[in-house]
């Protein structure tokens, strides 16, 4: 599918978390949707209505769930969607009893895993012509329908949106059908029967069905289809957008030839016309002045929803690259708007290398001539890896050093990598169904988790950021009512189906692969698939099977992954036979599984005293629900280092006894760098929770908080992001994960009150190291600005330290001293990365009149520097929507009015509703104003594009 994006997931707001009385009625049969936060701008402002929570239908287990009755499944209210021109729609009266049937009909509907059926049809080969005019677009379709091999009988049922398409014809071998005869339409299917499609004059098997509709982008707002963003056209067909262009069997498992696609549009309008594929031929229409056309070809078998094409005036940078080891020759190109082109060279780069780690690293190689990327302003999520004819979010597109963090850039060469990696693992070997869909997902999340590292030269950051995130969103995820395996049994509504579980915990569950089989048995594994599925659509259940009979071995047990929701627990306890010389270790498990799942557990062991590693890291098997793991030969007691590089996504309990003291032992010692940081944040987490339930701190835990602090702020290392992220305390949203019951304004103060202490304790080593950092930096923070992971590390560890500083802000003299320094930081740096970090602190001060007015002038400032950069707009409505300010809510209600505000684009609304509802303190606040807030701006957004809406109430 396409790369998730949005600000990263909100701390609680749609889990079994604190809330104000008024929320808090639920139970085991709820699920979480944030359509229902939307009753309240329909519902008086009645709080009880705003409860996030409604119960499944008909105490249903499917995914998701459906909106509110008062909004519609594709936008809007029921009322608008169902009144639509389209010739779609009957125009014969309907009874009572009829009507009552369809309204039955209409609503949403549970889709199931075990009902999968082979189509009884499939397309084999299609031919399309796309006639581009304003106000209307006339789509014309072959399709050459066969019977499918796997026939379990029926007629051929063709998707198509009512409220998209208008049916001007359709031909059977050249005849006309007609409606009722020959076909029926019925809501948004058109059905022909089978016996018009077997038999036949010549050919008994083969069909050709030709359409003939009417669409108009330009009225588009879902995004999904063919849509008009800004003065081009382009398309967006995952999960169910190509029946929006066309009648077809839209469902992954038909894998088609696209022969011909010839699109047609104004020439000096729409200069550039682009298709998946390789470019056949293109000139000028003959007896139409002004219009041009192009046609292309794709060779290989894909499914609908990587289909596309893209028409518009666009500036671009070109390149090539040869294949390895055979030869070919690719013509690389990225384009923009005429504007950006100047941005467009950090994504060239990074597709060049996306190519090359593929080749080194799995022995893939590209397929076509050509490989095209285009940068949309208007999409709903990342990224999309249509077949040669990527479709990206320009903020995943573009990047300089003024109008790019450095977050910004790394981001882009993950995203970029990951559509590529998809070309092989989602393209040439897709899905069977959507149910299937962490198949592609999560193995294309680890491709570009590796990738990412490789390129950083430092998996161990890379790693942290990673499970940093997983902690944050999904590990939410499934501890709320919304959990879900990552291959789900149902789902209501497909848009809803890309979850931080498919995506993120699915990697883990591909991770787990490679750490049980190996480096070498994982490619094994890897190889066997494409040599077995190569123009396939196929299960998970098929990936797990190439992986156990490449390697031989039995992974029955681990199935369990795909079928298991929520979190699962780990617990260890140890002890040392010192007469024996053996350590022993034991495991045990806790899961929603009916049986015990299949658990890779990496353990290393640091001798007590010396703090050395006296066993290297062994990847221990728990299969069992206990199970004792025994050390011999050991000198003496050791520390035992568990789940080390988070070898599988759970949630690890040790000994209570001593535990801390083990914390802060690992946090000096161990030699993984993964769970040396991890156990710096399990002491960071242990002293925010006795603050934020009003203990007395236990002195020996701020001593290790401390002692861990100190020694890591001491560090003499060139991993500056390792010593950066060693100093960041858990974020909010992943502390909330270790509570039964959350108080997101409580844990808000206790944490900000923990990192006060901190920063008080030690602000004159913070402020010296700063100050170090910044003379180190002043060679680098030009126009020659470098992003390499030595520069990325030092800014990373400068901004993470100027936090701390600004921190201490309680007197108006510390609060002076603080806007002074955030200040000078933004007006003295050149690249975004440093001021957006300068204005992320001045932006939460406030009090004295010099502070706020420091405050202020750096916002305008940032806002006139962006001279209408959307993409630097958009940071600048975030760090707004962020700010730790009293009034918070009543500024981002004010920024909805600014006039470079719209809800009509994803990436502003994300960039401005979305960031509100991650600002946990104000967003949850007792009198419930940021919950309405938040439901009076999804019911707007879903009356324009109902995926934007569900995404944002989904978290």
């Amino acid at each position: 599918a396409f790369t998730r994006v949005g600000v990263a997931s909100r701390s609680t707001a749609c889990f079994h978390r604190r809330r104000p009385a008024a929320f808090l009625a639920q139970s085991s049969s709820t699920t979480c949707n944030a359509g229902v936060v939307a009753a309240a701008a329909a519902n008086n402002n009645n709080l009880a209505a705003m409860n996030a929570w409604t119960t499944r239908r008909s105490g249903s287990s499917a995914l998701m769930m459906t909106t509110l009755p008062t909004l519609s499944l594709r936008g809007g209210t029921s009322s608008s969607s169902s009144s639509s021109s389209s010739a779609l729609h009957s125009t014969t009266t309907t009874t009572a009893e009829e009507a009552t049937a369809e309204a039955e009909e209409a609503s949403p509907q549970e889709i199931f895993r075990n009902d999968y059926k082979p189509l009884p049809f499939k397309v084999s080969n299609v031919s399309m012509n796309f006639d581009i005019r304003d106000g209307k677009t006339i789509v014309e379709s072959e399709l050459t329908v066969v019977p499918n091999d796997t026939d379990g009988g029926g007629d051929m049922v063709l998707d198509g949106e009512a409220d998209a398409l208008t049916l001007l014809s359709i031909q059977l071998n050249g005849k006309d059908l007609v409606e009722g005869t020959d076909y029926t339409i019925k809501g948004d299917e058109l059905t022909i029967p089978a016996k018009l499609l077997s038999g036949g004059d010549d050919d008994n098997s083969k069909k050709i069905i030709t359409t003939r509709v009417e669409i108009e982008p330009e009225t588009n707002t879902q995004l999904s289809g063919l849509y008009k963003s800004g003065s081009m056209y382009c398309t967006q067909c995952e999960a169910m957008g190509f029946r929006r262009i066309t009648f077809y069997p839209d469902r992954p498992d038909n894998m088609a030839v696209f022969d011909k696609v010839r699109i047609e549009a104004d020439k000096s309008s729409y200069p550039v016309l682009l298709g998946n594929g390789n470019k056949l031929e293109e000139g000028d229409v003959g007896g139409e002045d002004g219009r041009h056309f192009s046609v292309w070809q794709d060779p290989f078998p894909k499914p609908s929803y990587l289909f596309c094409i893209v028409a518009g005036n666009l500036g671009s940078i070109s390149s090539s690259y040869t294949t390895q080891p055979s030869g070919r020759e690719v013509h690389l190109e990225v384009y923009s708007e005429p504007e950006n082109k100047s941005k467009l060279e950090h994504a060239m780069t990074s597709l060049k290398k996306s190519m090359k780690w593929d080749e080194d690293t799995f022995g893939l190689e590209y397929d076509l001539n050509v490989y095209n990327i285009v940068a949309v302003n208007d999409f709903n999520m990342g990224a999309m890896e249509n077949k040669g004819l990527n479709v990206f979010n320009t903020a995943y597109t573009l990047a300089d050093p003024k109008s790019a963090t450095d977050s910004d850039y790394e981001r882009i060469e993950s995203v970029i990598g990951h559509e590529y990696f998809h070309n092989w693992t989602g393209n040439r070997v897709t899905c069977r169904d959507w149910f299937q869909l962490t198949l592609k997902e999560g193995l294309t999340v680890y491709r570009d988790q590796e990738f990412s590292g490789d390129m950083m030269n430092s998996h161990a950051v890379k790693r942290i950021e990673d499970v940093m995130g997983l902690k944050a969103g999904q590990f939410a995820e499934d501890a709320g009512p919304m959990s879900h395996p990552i291959r789900p049994e149902s789902y209501i509504s497909m848009d809803n189906f890309y979850t931080a579980t498919v995506y993120s915990k699915g990697a883990e569950v591909i991770r787990m692969y490679r750490t049980l089989l190996g480096k070498d048995g994982f490619r094994k594994g890897m190889d066997l698939y494409f040599k077995r599925h190569d123009g396939n659509a196929v299960t998970c259940d098929d990936f797990l099977n190439a992986m156990a009979d490449a390697n031989d071995v039995d992974l029955s047990q681990f199935q369990k992954w795909y079928s298991t929701n929520g979190t699962p627990t780990v617990k260890y306890e140890s002890k040392y036979d010192e007469k024996a010389k053996t350590f022993h270790l034991t495991l045990s498990q806790e899961s929603n599984s009916d049986e015990p799942l299949h658990i890779p557990v990496a353990v290393g062991l640091l001798d007590k005293v010396s703090g050395k590693e006296v066993v290297a890291t062994k990847v221990l098997e728990l299969k069992e629900e206990k199970q004792t793991f025994e050390f011999p030969d050991l000198e003496g007691d050791v520390v035992p280092s568990v789940l080390r590089g988070f070898s599988a996504p759970v949630k690890l309990v040790g000994p209570s006894l001593g535990e801390e003291e083990g914390w802060a032992f690992l946090a000096a010692n161990d030699s993984d760098g993964f769970n040396r940081w991890e156990s710096g944040q399990k002491l960071y987490t242990s002293l925010i929770f006795q603050t934020m339930r009003g203990e007395e701190s236990d002195s020996k835990t701020l001593e290790n908080v401390f002692e861990a602090f100190s020694r890591t702020l001491a560090l003499d290392t060139d991993d500056y992001s390792i010593q950066a992220y060693a100093l960041i305390m858990p974020s909010e949203s992943t502390l909330a994960q270790d509570l039964e019951v959350v108080d997101p304004i409580a844990l808000h103060k206790a944490r900000g009150d923990v990192k006060k202490v901190i920063a008080r304790k030690f602000y004159s080593e913070i402020r010296a190291k700063y100050d170090e950092l910044t003379t180190a930096m002043q060679k680098n923070s030009g126009e020659d600005i470098q992003i390499d992971a030595t520069s990325i590390g030092q800014r990373r560890l400068r901004n993470v330290l100027l936090e701390l500083l600004c921190s201490v802000k309680e007197t108006p003299e510390e609060s002076e001293t603080a806007s002074i320094l955030a200040a000078s930081q933004f007006n003295s740096s050149y690249g975004m990365t440093d001021r957006y970090a300068a204005l992320s602190c001045l932006v939460s001060m406030s009090g004295e009149e010099s502070v706020e007015a420091r405050r202020d002038a750096a916002l305008q400032k940032f806002y006139d520097d962006a001279a209408g950069d959307a993409l630097i707009l958009n940071k600048w409505f975030t760090v707004q929507a962020l700010a730790d300010l009293p009034d918070a809510l009543d500024r981002v209600k004010d920024l909805t009015n600014h006039p470079e505000f719209t809800l009509s684009n994803p990436n502003r609304c994300r960039s401005l509703i979305s960031a509100f509802s991650m600002n946990a303190a104000h967003y949850h606040a007792e009198d419930g104003k940021g919950y309405k807030f938040l439901g009076d701006m999804v019911a707007q957004v879903d009356k324009l594009n109902p995926q934007m809406s569900s995404r944002m109430g989904g978290g």
